[in-house]
């Protein structure tokens, strides 16, 4: 969506606070012995607590009110009774809706203790979503956003996971432009709107450049001992640096 009045951008900074606020109190609250279930039902208990919905179980009818992804896993890990172990490598992904507004965040983290390795790509993830956010600027290529985010890659040598890329949301939690490439695509000729909302949300890996479907049909991994990190942000394009939606 195209932010046009000021009601849009007041129930989208709410709505991005939310998903903020929940990330990082599933974060602190993650501990080793639970189950990625019990996790979920956290998620569940805070964002009723907004009177916010979430957004995968509503638009696609996820089977969990959050995505949490262990290890090998990338994305659209299902909670389940995968019980969390020390040394792992989490990432939740957290998007709601509330008043007909939707915002989409993520975060990985370890689970102490930490190898030297996965300190890494956490930071490096980190540093490419701030770059690629740095780069984001209305009247610029979309591409740009990629470009950033390989050059990070490159530099801290790690692979880009190139089929899992940001995207437009607002008014649903997936809108046009689709596929917000975390590479650079020469090709893509697209060009950021002021007050276009979008996601920017680097996938960072180890060894992998593409994600799979398992036969659950919905978690998507890379190949056998690849690590991957993510970092997400729902902004709002503006002439000079975009407008941050999910920062608690």
């Amino acid at each position: 969506m195209t932010i046009e009045t000021d009601r849009d951008l007041q129930q989208l900074k709410h709505i991005g606070n939310i998903v903020a606020v929940v990330l990082r109190r599933m974060i602190d609250r993650t501990e080793a012995g639970m189950t990625t279930a019990e996790l979920d039902q956290i998620g569940r208990q805070l964002l009723d607590g907004f009177g916010a919905r979430s957004a995968p179980r509503i638009t696609y009818g996820f089977p969990g009110y959050t995505c949490i992804s262990i290890n090998e896993q990338a994305a659209h890990g299902i909670p389940g009774p995968r019980v969390i172990e020390p040394g792992d490598m989490v990432n939740i992904d957290v998007s709601a809706e509330k008043n007909g507004y939707f915002a989409d965040t993520g975060g990985s983290f370890v689970v102490p203790p930490a190898s030297p390795l996965k300190k890494r790509l956490i930071h490096a993830t980190r540093q490419a979503l701030r770059e690629a956010c740095g780069s984001a600027r209305a009247g610029g290529p979309i591409n740009r956003i990629g470009k950033a985010v390989q050059k990070v890659a490159r530099q801290r040598g790690f692979k880009v996971m190139r089929n899992l890329c940001g995207h437009g949301v607002g008014r649903s939690l997936h809108e046009e432009p689709e596929q917000i490439a975390g590479y650079y695509d020469p090709r893509d000729r697209r060009v950021l709107r002021n007050g276009m909302v979008i996601t920017i949300e680097p996938f960072l890996s180890t060894r992998s450049t593409y994600a799979t479907e398992a036969d659950d049909g919905w978690t998507l991994s890379g190949a056998r001992g690849n690590l991957s990190a993510q970092f997400e942000h729902t902004m709002v394009i503006t002439r000079g640096k975009p407008l941050l939606l999910t920062v608690a």
